[in-house]
């Protein structure tokens, strides 16, 4: 009786093990949905995110053996709020906070350098060459976005910036004049402010930060564990040596670009 017993439990042990390590190679992502030419969604499915950080993942997943599925997961605030609490595996592309870091781990090195600007209308422009000329002028940006903990601190005590859901938000009110100015990345905010017509605005030259992107895990991701950290930090460097970014971005603002050229035609 004691032998079958024993066998039994080695048998459901067995099973056990195998079953996580099969679930250890399929992994969740998502990012933040308005971030071209970076992560957008798919017109022709919504619910999966496309974009040189899909391409990039892609070629992460094919170096481990893994599958990573990159999917939408809401506004960028809720993504967040579903990797700290677990239930999506990795964060798609964000800069380093200090808040941030107490719910997800930051893998090395960082796969991508983004420029943050200030955003101005043309008919109400001002000189912008530090932090401080942004005093007393009423700007905005998406919530939860982060532009470095340094600038963020500074943000906090000394500017008045507003919240809003979504980028196209932002950019409507500024289009708007209801704002002095937005603060994005460049490079996705050039991208929104094409494709919906804004031709009166523009990046000021003087960027606010130039922040490194990276791929982070949950901690509370179930396969979470050094060795993981360490294989995908591996494949990181590999990336990074080779220059992985460059042609995805360059793919990534064609496509882009073409979807916007068939959606105008569409309308």
């Amino acid at each position: 009786m004691k032998q079958i017993v024993m066998f039994w439990l080695v048998m459901i042990t067995g099973i056990s093990a195998s079953a996580e390590q099969d679930a250890c190679h399929l992994f969740t992502a998502s990012g933040n949905a308005e971030y071209p030419p970076y992560l957008w969604r798919s017109p022709q499915n919504p619910e999966v995110l496309t974009g040189a950080i899909s391409g990039f993942l892609h070629k992460v997943s094919k170096q481990l053996d893994i599958k990573i599925d990159l999917q939408y997961s809401g506004p960028w605030g809720r993504t967040q709020e579903e990797v700290a609490a677990g239930r999506i595996d990795f964060i798609a592309g964000a800069f380093y906070t200090d808040a941030r870091s107490e719910r997800m781990d930051y893998l090395r090195p960082a796969f991508q350098l983004t420029r943050t600007v200030v955003w101005v209308n043309n008919e109400k422009p001002f000189e912008f060459n530090r932090w401080e000329d942004l005093v007393g002028r009423q700007g905005v940006t998406v919530i939860h976005n982060s532009f470095g903990q340094e600038f963020d601190d500074f943000a906090r005590k000394h500017l008045t910036v507003h919240q809003v859901g979504s980028l196209e938000q932002g950019l409507k009110m500024l289009n708007g004049q209801r704002v002095d100015y937005v603060l994005y990345e460049e490079n996705p905010a050039r991208a929104y402010a094409a494709r919906n017509g804004y031709l009166n605005i523009h990046p000021l030259a003087q960027e606010i930060s130039s922040e490194p992107l990276y791929l982070t895990l949950s901690k509370k991701s179930a396969c979470n564990s050094p060795e993981l950290r360490a294989q995908i930090e591996n494949v990181l460097v590999q990336a990074k040596e080779e220059n992985w970014m460059p042609p995805l971005l360059q793919q990534a603002q064609y496509l882009w670009a073409e979807q916007h050229l068939k959606s105008a035609d569409t309308e």
